[in-house]
């Protein structure tokens, strides 16, 4: 008995050293950030006037006035897209698989990622730069004198705006891609002719397209813009808390937000990736 407690506790100091190294690294510092929003969430101090008015707030600030870049990168890369994949695929033979191929590079991959890069570069800067001086300004401090909690008033409506605000921007940003892709692709072929060598139509194209989607897909488009929002804001609230009384370090603490989450993104992006590998084979010993 002695021998069992002995062993359960040499696994609690384990568990509990490797705990609180994991916190003291960036990404436990970011977790520990992520779950202390959660929990502040659910705080008997709160306003659900004010919590609202700044979610929509920051749900306008970081998806309504990023769409018009938006929407032009959107339309140009759709397409570009369109234009290589029937041009490519009708030439060696694969032209029944176009629906797969744009479904896996619009709506499964680069259309959220683009989405949520665009707003790592736009929104996630400004909400470092914003707490960043704040904190130089020891307004932060002031807040806390207040009695009011930074992470409640300050981290937690941009987490839920900057969510709502990803999934939002990164649905128009697949319908951009599509819809205004075929549209000025259509343009293009109508004016080349025959020498654009491209048989487009809208018909082809969305049926391929919605016969390509699948259950995991319309389940993924909820979750990675999700989980891109989450990182983009925590990191941005993150690299904007911990900056240093000295305007000096504000720079570099922006730069840091917008690298640091182009690399978590592009990692998430790679571990949600794992759902699509047997699809993936699948679809493959079927083309082989």
């Amino acid at each position: 008995m002695q021998d069992n407690k002995s062993t359960l506790s040499f696994i609690g100091k384990f568990f509990n050293w490797l705990g609180e190294s994991f916190l003291k690294t960036t990404p436990g510092k970011l977790f520990s950030l992520f779950v202390q929003t959660i929990l502040s969430f659910f705080s008997e101090n709160r306003n659900l006037r004010t919590d609202f008015r700044n979610v929509v707030l920051q749900t306008f600030f970081t998806g309504v006035e990023i769409f018009p870049i938006l929407f032009i990168v959107a339309s140009l890369f759709g397409t570009v897209v369109i234009v290589e994949t029937m041009s490519i695929m009708s030439k060696v033979g694969f032209a029944n698989v176009i629906g797969n191929v744009l479904a896996v590079i619009i709506v499964r991959e680069l259309g959220p990622i683009f989405t949520a890069f665009l707003i790592a570069g736009r929104s996630g800067s400004a909400l470092a730069t914003m707490l960043g001086n704040m904190q130089i300004n020891s307004e932060i401090d002031a807040l806390s004198s207040m009695g009011i909690s930074p992470i409640r008033y300050l981290v937690m409506p941009s987490l839920l705006g900057g969510v709502v605000a990803v999934f939002i921007m990164s649905v128009c940003f697949c319908i951009s891609s599509l819809g205004m892709g075929f549209l000025i692709s259509k343009f293009f072929v109508m004016i080349l002719g025959q020498a654009a060598n491209v048989q487009l139509t809208w018909h082809y194209l969305f049926n391929s397209l919605v016969n390509a989607l699948t259950y995991t897909d319309f389940i993924m488009m909820v979750i990675k813009p999700c989980v891109f929002a989450i990182i983009i804001v925590i990191n941005a609230c993150y690299q904007g808390l911990r900056v240093e009384r000295d305007f000096r370090n504000l720079p570099k603490a922006t730069s840091r937000s917008v690298i640091y989450s182009f690399l978590y993104i592009v990692i998430a992006d790679a571990l949600l990736s794992v759902f699509y590998i047997f699809q993936y084979m699948g679809e493959l010993s079927k083309i082989i």
